[in-house]
């Protein structure tokens, strides 16, 4: 019986005397526990813990984290074919060689070829995959995975999500989400509608002790069209200035929906959305400020991906994608002044990791340079 089987029988068979299940009681135990080690340390040491915790480190070592994207290459290469790491056994072994803790899936399925199969998205895949990340010291974090498509929710998509949402808890998350925006519509209306759907996704994943996210780009960060003369469908032409998503932040139960900030994608809605008309026809100036929002409502926030960005105004976004550490966005003012110090997971992410058949090892090779100036970082 591995270590995880031994721990989930005994909070079962605890947790069965007080009449919870297995995730209510480590929830339940997990809590109490937080609270008497608070308790103990007072606030005088408490205090002085949080000053030199980490020495200054901006990002401790627990909570360096990537997402799997980075290194699709790797985990969907044929195991038979290179001998680089490959399929998720040997990609999560590597990235614990390089130091990371955390990782944070974007789906599940693999080669083939790889050990396990095509598809690990069942009961019996998260078990295996369990394994892997206990064997190599590594904490799942979140996922970016199923959200229903459909509004009122169908019967296949409740179970599918209830499924992803069984699969998380196997995995040991703390979060489950998506790298879609809750909408792709820039009108109020569908924005209230997404919040609706969102709020109670919330309840079923709260119910299962998850926190459901999130997770954006760019352009729901724009603003909203929510006054001003309606179009010929009825729908408002102008804006009152508010971006998309602090719209959905307003509308949606702080307790039950949270956000991953993108911070390069932030960063690059900065640069892109800085004028709106107003419901007067005049123009607009307002310019972004990814920090001020995190820094408002910080807690909103558990997670984000940390992906760097080289300024490049010849572009349309303004920057080009780079590996942490080499680019031109201030992640030190960033994590030091974002608040709740110790609560956020960034997930270091590069989209354009990979290097195809020129360069089959360079996504790891990325991820192991970002890792090395993640570590770097100092308040």
């Amino acid at each position: 019986m591995s270590a995880y089987e031994e721990e989930m029988e005994t909070a079962g068979n605890l947790g069965r005397r007080l009449g919870l299940n297995r995730r209510q009681f480590l929830a339940a135990t997990t809590g109490m526990a937080a609270a008497a080690a608070v308790a103990a340390a007072g606030p005088m040491k408490s205090a002085a813990r949080a000053a030199t915790a980490g020495n200054g480190v901006l990002v401790p070592p627990g909570k360096r984290g990537i997402i799997l994207y980075t290194v699709r290459d790797a985990i969907s290469r044929d195991p038979g074919s290179t001998t680089l790491p490959s399929g998720f056994r040997a990609v999560l072994q590597e990235l614990s060689r390089i130091g990371y803790k955390q990782v944070e899936f974007a789906g599940y399925g693999q080669h083939a070829n790889a050990e396990g199969g095509a598809s690990l998205e069942s009961v019996e895949g998260a078990r295996l995959m369990r394994t892997w990340l206990d064997d190599n010291g590594l904490e799942a974090e979140g996922n970016h995975g199923f959200i229903p498509g459909s509004w009122p929710l169908s019967q296949a998509d409740l179970d599918r999500f209830k499924l992803h949402l069984e699969i998380a808890n196997i995995l040991g998350m703390g979060h489950v989400g998506t790298g879609s925006d809750p909408t792709g519509s820039a009108y109020k209306a569908d924005w209230d509608v997404a919040a609706e759907k969102w709020n109670t996704l919330g309840e079923l994943a709260t119910a299962a002790g998850l926190k459901l996210y999130t997770h954006n780009h760019d352009v729901a960060y724009s603003f909203l069209l929510d006054s001003g003369p309606l179009d010929d469908r009825g729908r408002p032409t102008r804006s009152s200035g508010i971006r998309r998503l602090e719209y959905f932040l307003q509308q949606t139960d702080p307790g039950k929906v949270w956000l991953e900030m993108d911070i390069f994608w932030a960063h690059v809605a900065q640069y892109k959305y800085k004028t709106y008309t107003a419901a007067d026809g005049s123009t607009q100036t307002q310019v972004f400020n990814p920090l001020g929002v995190v820094q408002a409502q910080t807690m909103r926030f558990p997670l984000f991906h940390a992906k760097d960005g080289k300024i490049n105004t010849g572009t349309s976004n303004g920057y080009d994608m780079v590996p942490f550490g080499t680019g031109d966005i201030d992640y030190k003012s960033f994590f030091s002044e974002m608040g709740a110090k110790g609560y956020h997971n960034p997930m270091y992410e590069q989209d354009n990791a990979p290097g195809g058949t020129a360069n089959p090892a360079q996504s790891l090779q990325y991820a192991e340079l970002s890792y090395s100036n993640i570590a770097k970082l100092r308040g």
